[in-house]
């Protein structure tokens, strides 16, 4: 099966053309932008496919992070990959960043603690056992986090574990590899539309008192 594997879930927008059969990324583009994916995220694509020299109608299915992460570029990311879907007449799969962050632990068969720094003293976090979920992502409070990852022979993964030294760090951005994004999309079981995975609002909301009246 060739999967198309779409990430704007955070800082970084990339797209991957990957073979199930072979286990095989056959093109990839990926670039740490920020902020404008929705400019960037087609161009990448023609750019992974020209890389692996095939064209969107030779894609089988197609899989997008869906979060938690960037609310802004996982709208683009979820709406660019639903579209395409609809447009080929192919399956479209949603992965958690969660879980990505999961597969890049080096002792996956232990206990596995992924967690994003999601800033204002909380955190998206999710247990793994084994390279399985235990449990849905979830929104902690920092103090709660940092009971959890003291757990014995826990692994931690994601920007969030350089909190349990010190509370205060400055954390880098997370990055989602692509080629996992593309590997777990072709393992997933379909599940319809995908949808974004948001554990809490948009950061942006609308001005008290500037709300336009509708008719």
């Amino acid at each position: 099966m060739i999967v198309l594997a779409i990430d704007t879930a955070g800082v970084d927008c990339a797209a991957a053309v990957f073979d199930s059969d072979t286990g095989k990324v056959l093109g990839r583009v990926s670039e740490t932008i920020g902020r404008g994916h929705a400019e960037r995220l087609m161009a990448m694509i023609d750019e992974a496919l020209a890389e692996a020299r095939l064209s969107l109608t030779n894609i089988e299915r197609i899989g997008v992070t869906v979060g938690p992460g960037s609310f802004t570029g996982i709208r683009v990311g979820v709406a660019s990959a639903r579209g395409l879907a609809l447009a080929l007449g192919v399956e479209c799969v949603g992965v958690s960043t969660l879980e990505v962050l999961a597969q890049t632990a080096a002792e996956r068969d232990k206990s596995v603690l992924a967690a994003i720094n999601a800033h204002r003293d909380e955190v998206y976090a999710q247990a793994f056992a084994g390279g399985e979920p235990e449990g849905e992502p979830l929104l902690l409070e920092l103090d709660d986090y940092l009971a959890r990852a003291a757990a014995p022979d826990t692994v931690l993964v994601g920007s969030a574990s350089a909190l349990v030294a010190d509370r205060e760090a400055e954390t880098a951005p997370d990055h989602y590899p692509i080629e996992i994004v593309a590997r777990l999309a072709s393992l997933a079981k379909a599940q319809g539309k995908p949808k974004p995975l948001y554990l809490r609002g948009p950061d942006a909301k609308p001005q008290t008192g500037f709300a336009v009246s509708r008719a």
